[in-house]
């Protein structure tokens, strides 16, 4: 097993490693480059041109990996998480080749792209609950407790899917930040998965157990692999393209495992991000003032004098104790 786990790492990591700059000078020759907003942060400016929707390089590499070292790469279970990864992946893309190649800077309307992300995840707890069995309970995170939500399940989960999808795209706003905090986060689902098979807590001991842990490493390779063009300065942006998928690879994971509300936690650099842009709009809206310097709360301490790799550090440093708290916070879950 674990000769299979470091294979799906590696490989992920070294055709990420090789697709980079093959792709890269693709995206620059079609001028696929990043529009950098006016209002943000000075010092990002310079960053404008910089190539977008790399992060096809990294899907490559996670995807291929995972089917070629799942122990079944046809169960229900990889394609499960692989098509909700791509869906993710196709609506991130559909709204970068509206902005980049089209010029139109708002891509897809919100209201398009919430319709699209619920859509997946309805889809992705209509297979997970009816197909692999996995019923409508939901864990307490710390706690032995499962409690069956019944069809409110749908209505509950799906929001928390939506809302830490789009979190993983809020946190993707510093180079290098959003595929930091997402290895740190693969590591820990990595971990998890591992647990559910071990001790039954989730779907995946139903059949093929290793294929969520197999999946996870390789989200932990093909991210490793793109830091390598994406930490600061960076060559390429992943964009909504890479945000998005990322995200739904994390909210497949956290449903196959029964950890969907443990997602909140081992993710919570993401949901902190997206609490911090939550908060200053309804403040702005209630009261005309800001609590932030700028949303989401990355931008807050570069405007306060951070530098950019000093926030990045400092962010990875609390995904990484969030993917431990979620493990830790998993763990009484399995009873």
């Amino acid at each position: 097993m674990s000769e299979r786990l470091v294979m799906a790492a590696g490989l992920a990591l070294i055709i990420t490693l090789v697709l980079g700059p093959l792709l890269i000078p693709v995206l620059r020759s079609l001028k696929f480059g990043q529009t950098i907003r006016d209002d943000g942060p000075q010092s990002h400016l310079k960053k404008g041109g910089t190539p977008t929707m790399g992060g096809m390089i990294f899907l490559v590499g996670i995807i291929i990996s995972a089917l070629m070292t799942a122990e079944k790469p046809t169960s229900l279970e990889m394609v499960t998480m692989v098509g909700i990864t791509l869906g993710y992946g196709l609506i991130g893309f559909i709204d970068d080749f509206i902005k980049v190649v089209m010029h139109r800077s708002l891509g897809l309307r919100a209201y398009q792209k919430l319709i699209g992300q619920f859509a997946l995840a309805f889809i992705l707890m209509w297979v997970s609950v009816h197909w692999l069995g996995r019923g409508t309970d939901v864990a307490i995170p710390f706690t032995a407790i499962h409690l069956d939500l019944g069809w409110f399940y749908y209505i509950l989960i799906s929001l928390v899917i939506v809302v830490m999808t789009n979190a993983v795209n809020l946190t993707d706003g510093l180079d290098g930040l959003a595929a930091g905090s997402t290895m740190f986060t693969g590591i820990g689902y990595l971990v998890i998965a591992l647990l559910a098979a071990n001790q039954g807590g989730g779907v995946a001991v139903l059949a093929h157990e290793t294929d969520m842990a197999v999946f996870a490493a390789a989200l932990v390779g093909g991210t490793l692999g793109f830091l390598r063009f994406n930490t600061y300065p960076a060559r390429v942006f992943m964009g909504d393209t890479g945000s998005l998928a990322l995200g739904g690879a994390l909210v497949s994971l956290a449903v196959l495992t029964k950890s969907e509300l443990v997602l909140i936690i081992i993710g919570g650099l993401f949901a902190i991000e997206a609490v911090s842009v939550i908060i200053q709009v309804i403040s702005f809206q209630t009261t005309g003032k800001r609590i932030f310097r700028m949303t989401p709360i990355h931008h807050h301490f570069e405007l306060g004098g951070w530098g950019e790799w000093k926030v990045v550090l400092v962010f990875w440093s609390g995904a990484l104790i969030c993917a431990i708290l979620g493990i830790a916070a998993y763990l009484p879950t399995l009873g």
